[in-house]
């Protein structure tokens, strides 16, 4: 059953995502992949709740690999 992320009953939109999901922890993901790629906040809050966390593990691994690249 999808429920309404965003904007409340009525709105007429379906957004992805956990009922029970941390709001908190819903504004960092977006915020992370909002900063690294530059998405807006609403295509980040588009997506279903696992593509999310996916986009949030790949930027990671960049990230990682970056870092451990200049470190030599």
């Amino acid at each position: 059953m999808q429920a309404c992320v965003r904007g409340g009953p009525g709105r007429g939109t379906e957004r992805g995502g956990i009922v029970s999901y941390p709001l908190d922890k819903l504004y960092q993901e977006v915020a992370y992949i909002a900063y690294h790629f530059h998405w807006s906040p609403d295509e980040v809050l588009d997506m279903e709740h696992r593509e999310r966390q996916i986009w949030v593990k790949e930027i990671s691994e960049i990230n990682k690999e970056i870092n451990q690249t200049r470190q030599g």
